[in-house]
Parts: C-alpha cells; sequence; structure tokens
C-alpha cells in the first residue's frame, strides 16, 4: 500500500507545475484525475516529441487517469461538481479570479465537499498589485532575483536550466497538500491553498537574500563560486572540468597536503575561510589550477574522493542519464506509453520509501481516456447519460 492510496484528487492544472505538484501525488499512491479541455493540456504540443507524440507531457502525467471536460457549459460544471463531492482534493494553475468566474470559488466548493482541499499555483499569488498577471518560469525567475546572481560576472544574467519556477513550486504545493491532508484527520476540515511561482524561488535564494537584510549587501553574479565558502568552485583539469567543495578546515587543510602545497597553509590570506573568500579570486584559485591543469580527472577524482572531499566530475545530459549511480537509485522509469505507440524513459521519483514499489504504474491518458469508467464510477452518470454528455460535447 502507497502512502497517499486512497486520496482522491482533481487535477485541473495544465503546463509544468501543477502537473509535476499532482505527479508526486500520483507516484505515491493518490488517485488523480486529470482533467483537460476539450483540446488538451497545452504540454501536448511541447517537444521533445516521439512519433509525433509529446514525450514532455507524458513525463509528467504519469500514474494518472484523464478525462477531458468543457467547464464553459453548464452540464460540463455539472459534472465536475459530482466530481469534486467525491473527491479530497482539486488543484488548479489557471489565472487568479479564472476558477471563480466559473463559478468555483472556495466558499462553494466547501458547500460542494466541506473536506475538500483546494490548491492554487499562481505566478504571484492570491492577492497583492501583480496577482492577477499571467506568469512563467522565466519570469519567476527574474523577478525573484535568481537570474541576477546566475551567470559570470563580465555577462548577462541568466536563467537556471530547469523551470525551477515550476517544479519548486509544485513540489511546494504537494508538501502542503500533505499537510492539508494530515490536519483534516485531526479536525475533519478541508484548506484552502495558495503556493505562488515568484514566493517559491524568492524563499529559496538561500545567503543570497540575507546578504542584502542583514548586511545591506546586493549580490552578484559569481560563476560558480559560493560566496561564503572557498575554495567552492568549478576547475579545469587536463581531460575535462569538475567542481570541488572544501567546506571545512580540514578539508582545506586536507586538499593542500593532495596537491603538495602545505605553505598555502601558512599563507596568512587563507587561514580562515573568511580569508580564503575574500582573497579567492585571483589569487588562491590560480594556485589551485597550476596543479588541477597538470593533472588528468581520473588521478584527481581519486585523489580528493580518497580525501572524503566533495567532488563531481561536470557531466552533460548523455553522461548523467547513464551514470551508475543513478541506475542503482532507479531514476530512470521505463514506460510503454499508448500515445507515442512505444516504451519510454522518464525521470523517476527521488522519494524513496523503503519497502514501497518505486516505478512507473501507468503511463500518461490520452485525451479523454477514461471518461466513461470516472464518470460512472466517481460521478455517478449512466451509460445514456454519458452518450447525451458525448453527443453535446460536453465530454
Amino acid at each position: 500500500m502507497k502512502p497517499l492510496q486512497g486520496v482522491r484528487v482533481l487535477d485541473l492544472t495544465q503546463a509544468y507545475s501543477g502537473p509535476f505538484c499532482t505527479m508526486h501525488l500520483a507516484d505515491h499512491g493518490a488517485e488523480v484525475i486529470k482533467v483537460e479541455s476539450l483540446w488538451g493540456d497545452q504540454s501536448r504540443t511541447w517537444g521533445p516529441f516521439k512519433n509525433g507524440y509529446s514525450a514532455y507531457y507524458s513525463y509528467i502525467n504519469r500514474n494518472k487517469k484523464g478525462i477531458c471536460l468543457d467547464l464553459k457549459s453548464e452540464e460540463g460544471k455539472e459534472v465536475l461538481r459530482r466530481l469534486i463531492a467525491n473527491s479530497d482534493v482539486i488543484c488548479e494553475n489557471f489565472r487568479v479570479g479564472t476558477f471563480e468566474k466559473l463559478g468555483f470559488s472556495f466558499e462553494e466548493l466547501k458547500r460542494i465537499n466541506p473536506r475538500i482541499i483546494y490548491g492554487s499555483i499562481s505566478g504571484f499569488g492570491l492577492e497583492g498589485p501583480l496577482a492577477k498577471r499571467p506568469c512563467y518560469d522565466i519570469v519567476a525567475q527574474a523577478m525573484s532575483g535568481l537570474m541576477s546572481v546566475t551567470g559570470y560576472p563580465d555577462q548577462d544574467c541568466v536563467k537556471c536550466g530547469p523551470s525551477f519556477g515550476d517544479n519548486y513550486t509544485g513540489t511546494y504545493l504537494a508538501l502542503g497538500i500533505c499537510m492539508a491532508l494530515y490536519q483534516r484527520e485531526k479536525t475533519g476540515e478541508g484548506q484552502r491553498l495558495d503556493v505562488a511561482m515568484l514566493d517559491t524561488l524568492f524563499s529559496v535564494m538561500e545567503n543570497f537574500i540575507i546578504s542584502y537584510t542583514v548586511n545591506g549587501t546586493v549580490p552578484t553574479r559569481m560563476g560558480n563560486i559560493d560566496p561564503g565558502i572557498a575554495p567552492f568552485d568549478s576547475f579545469h583539469a587536463k581531460d575535462g572540468d569538475f567542481v570541488m567543495g572544501c567546506g571545512t578546515d580540514r578539508f582545506w587543510s586536507d586538499f593542500c597536503r593532495i596537491i603538495d602545497r602545505e605553505d598555502l597553509l601558512e599563507d596568512p590570506r587563507y587561514q580562515t575561510n573568511i580569508d580564503r573568500c575574500r582573497n579567492y579570486l585571483p589569487d588562491l584559485k590560480r594556485d589551485i589550477e597550476a596543479w588541477t591543469r597538470e593533472h588528468e580527472l581520473d588521478e584527481i577524482e581519486a585523489l580528493i574522493t580518497g580525501a572524503g572531499i566533495p567532488f563531481g566530475r561536470i557531466l552533460d545530459v548523455r553522461q548523467a542519464a547513464e551514470l551508475e549511480q543513478l541506475r542503482v537509485r532507479n531514476m530512470l522509469w521505463d514506460v510503454y506509453d499508448p500515445g507515442i505507440g512505444d516504451a519510454i524513459r522518464i525521470p523517476g521519483s527521488p522519494i524513496k520509501m523503503h519497502g514501497k514499489g518505486d516505478q512507473v504504474q501507468c503511463a500518461a491518458p490520452t485525451l479523454g481516456q477514461d471518461n466513461r469508467e470516472i464518470l460512472k464510477a466517481v460521478a455517478g452518470y449512466t451509460d445514456t447519460e454519458i452518450n447525451a454528455l458525448e453527443t453535446a460535447k460536453v465530454i
């Protein structure tokens, strides 16, 4: 039995942030019913594609059931009301106010089902001067300060590669839903959850924000350097690049012995971590790379990891996907996708519960795949009524 088995989630989200949230819930046992418009989730048009079908959509909508529904019709709204009455959670990431305009305010949801947990993702939250603005990940990265500290100081700001504004926000909402389910066990009451992309990225800005609030310092781009630890950076070897972090004085002294530069331990510029941070560029990095550039990665890795110092080669996506450690951790799942008509390999769940199954259960649903099953089993419609909804193009 998976931890969320018995929990039913209505997933009205699309694109990335919301489906990523409900993917977590589905992976761990929740019955997630993906409710799409008649033309489908916008991510169905996003690459990469295989056989003309979106592998992107398949990845983040695995383990879900799917129906399509016209929520602008009164019949479609009635279908949704019946589904809400028999569900535990409803999630949406419409623009703020859209769901209310359709007639589904939190007050209405509570009237239908007092125990419902209503989670929403938006760019800027439910209140404030920017609440109704649309938002994509790159906007949240820009406005949270994240882009201003990403990249090298002599180059333009850049966004982080993956869409952290989406996936972090989705993960936060999944966490909030689990909290609300736990609270409901004690109180019997539902909950309204409001998670914003801008809030999320601002909250994970680590020491960059407190550098400003505590010391008045506005951090800038520093490449791969950590502003509070040195050496903590990427370095060149003879045959590739790697990263290393000496987060303690012991690591630092061990590293100096590895590179046969124990004289650095006596250098007043490098006595403490604060000293090393202050004098890292250009002096200390130049001293380190004078050694690393003369050695190959295999030798460097053996020496540094042998001393227990954190080390990692900089891998491309192919190398990461073929990494033995990730294979052992079951971080690539194989699933046959009926939309694609073939098996695909997708990232697995990083949440490992020992003794529990850790594998994809089913592929993402094709559009309207489970209309009849869900309308009968969850909403109580008869075959005749379902036929009428199909004829009216409600489903």
